[in-house]
C-alpha cells in the first residue's frame, strides 16, 4: 500500500523588486506626493468635464453684474464684463493643463534626445550641443520670452496671421516658445547619466554583439534613464503652468477671449484693492496646481532615490 505524499503548497507570489515597483511602494509613503496626486487627478477630471461642471459659458457677459461679489448664483463673483469667475476658472484649468503637459512632454523628448546624443557620441556632437545649451542658459530667459512671444503674436507673416485668426491657436505658439526654452535642463541631466552608463559592461557587451548605436541608445540607455525623465517631466509641468500664467499676466501670453488663469490675473491687476476676489481665485488656482506638481515631483525624486529614507 502506497502512501500519498502531501502536495507542497504553491509558493507565494514573489514581491516585485523592479525599480518602478519599489519606487511605487516608496511613493505611497510620501503623504504630500499622494495628496498632490489626488489633487492633480481632480484637476484633470475638472478640465475634461468642464462643459458639464461650469454653470455658465465662460465668455457670456452680463453688464448688470460687473464686479458683483461672490453669491449663491456666482460662487466666485463676476469680473469687469460680468462673466462668471467660477466658470472661467474651470475652463482656465484646461489651458493650464494642456500647456503644462504638452510643454513637459515635448521638452522631455527633445531634451532626452539631445542629452543621449551628446553623452553617447561625445566629441564634436557633445561640444556643439553643450555649448549651445550653455549659451542659451546664460541669456536672461524672461526678457527673451517676452520678446519672442511679442514677435510671434504680432508678426505679419502669413502663416502666423492665419494661425492667430483662431484665438485658441495662441496656445500652440506659447507651447512652441516654452518647449524651445524648456528642454535644456533635461538634456544636461540626461547627458551626465549617459556619460556614466555608456562605459558599463552591459553596454560594451551589446556593442560586441553587433548592436548599432541607435539600438544601444534606445534599448540599453534610455530605459535606464526613465526615472530621471519622469521626475524632471513632472517638475516641468508646474514650471510651464507658472510660465504661461506669467506671460499671460504681462499680456504676451494666450490672448483673450480664451480664458486662462494668467490673463484673469492681468484683468484684475487694476482693481485688486477694490475687488480682491477677482485676483484671489485665479491666483489660488495657480498656487494649488503648481504646488501639487512640485510636491509630486519631489515625491517621485525621493521614491527613485535609493538613499532616501522613505
Amino acid at each position: 500500500m502506497t502512501t500519498a505524499l502531501p502536495t507542497p503548497s504553491a509558493p507565494a507570489r514573489a514581491r516585485s523588486n523592479s525599480t518602478f515597483a519599489i519606487a511605487l511602494r516608496r511613493l505611497r509613503k510620501h503623504r504630500a506626493a499622494m495628496a498632490s496626486l489626488i489633487v492633480i487627478l481632480l484637476l484633470i477630471l475638472v478640465a475634461l468635464f468642464a462643459p458639464f461642471i461650469a454653470p455658465y459659458d465662460p465668455n457670456t457677459q452680463d453688464l448688470n453684474g460687473i464686479y458683483v461679489p461672490p453669491s449663491p448664483g456666482h460662487l466666485m463673483g463676476q469680473d469687469s464684463l460680468g462673466r462668471d469667475l467660477f466658470s472661467r476658472i474651470i475652463y482656465g484649468s484646461r489651458i493650464s493643463l494642456i500647456v503644462g503637459f504638452t510643454v513637459s512632454l515635448f521638452s522631455v523628448l527633445l531634451g532626452t534626445l539631445m542629452g543621449v546624443l551628446a553623452g553617447y557620441f561625445g566629441g564634436r556632437t557633445d561640444t556643439l550641443i553643450s555649448r549651445f545649451i550653455e549659451i542659451m542658459l546664460s541669456v536672461p530667459e524672461l526678457p527673451l520670452l517676452l520678446t519672442l512671444s511679442g514677435l510671434l503674436l504680432s508678426s505679419d507673416a502669413p502663416f502666423l496671421v492665419a494661425l492667430r485668426q483662431n484665438p485658441n491657436n495662441s496656445v500652440f505658439i506659447i507651447v512652441g516658445i516654452f518647449t524651445f526654452f524648456g528642454w535644456m535642463g533635461t538634456a544636461r541631466l540626461v547627458r551626465g547619466e549617459v556619460l556614466k552608463l555608456k562605459n558599463l559592461e552591459y553596454v560594451d557587451a551589446a556593442r560586441a554583439l553587433g548592436a548599432t548605436s541607435g539600438r544601444v541608445m534606445a534599448r540599453h540607455l534610455v530605459p535606464n534613464l526613465l526615472a530621471i525623465i519622469i521626475v524632471n517631466g513632472t517638475l516641468a509641468v508646474g514650471g510651464a503652468i507658472l510660465g504661461e500664467a506669467a506671460l499671460s499676466f504681462l499680456g504676451f501670453g494666450i490672448q483673450p477671449p480664451v480664458s486662462t488663469w494668467g490673463n484673469m490675473l492681468s484683468n484684475a491687476n487694476e482693481v485688486v484693492l477694490e475687488h480682491p476676489y477677482v485676483a484671489f481665485w485665479p491666483g489660488l488656482a495657480i498656487l494649488i496646481t503648481v504646488l501639487s506638481f512640485n510636491f509630486l515631483g519631489d515625491g517621485l525624486r525621493d521614491a527613485f532615490d535609493p538613499k532616501s529614507r522613505l
